[in-house]
């Protein structure tokens, strides 16, 4: 077997409000999903990562560190979320509710075609 049989190509990308990193790499088909990430330097560009916290996957699936990747894998780096959108759902309903915009029974929008009581 030639190098070019034994190796797969890979990306490795983390995306920032306003910047995208991608990198491209020929790994190992055996490698699992961290060691090329350590491999890529995405870790050392980005201090912030921390693979005990950040989420990845590949291709918008998630997958664990330990996965393997197949050749044209793009393996994909997530970011945190600032929020809990449930969390904000709520304040938002109690905002309009506050502000007297809520429907009082449901809480959610008004319905223009329900008649008030």
């Amino acid at each position: 077997m030639t190098d070019e049989e034994n190796t797969i190509h890979v990306e490795v990308v983390y995306a920032l409000p306003h910047e995208q990193r991608v990198l491209s790499l020929v790994v190992s088909p055996s490698m699992t999903v961290e060691e090329i990430i350590r491999q890529s330097g995405v870790l050392n560009m980005y201090p912030e990562i921390d693979l005990a916290k950040n989420k990845v996957g590949i291709f918008s699936r998630p997958v664990k560190l330990d996965a393997t990747v197949r050749d044209r894998d793009r393996i994909e780096i997530y970011r945190p979320l600032l929020a809990d959108p449930k969390e904000i759902r709520r304040k938002r309903a109690e905002q309009a509710k506050a502000a007297g915009t809520a429907d009082p029974v449901t809480g959610g929008k008004p319905n223009p075609l329900k008649k008030s009581l």
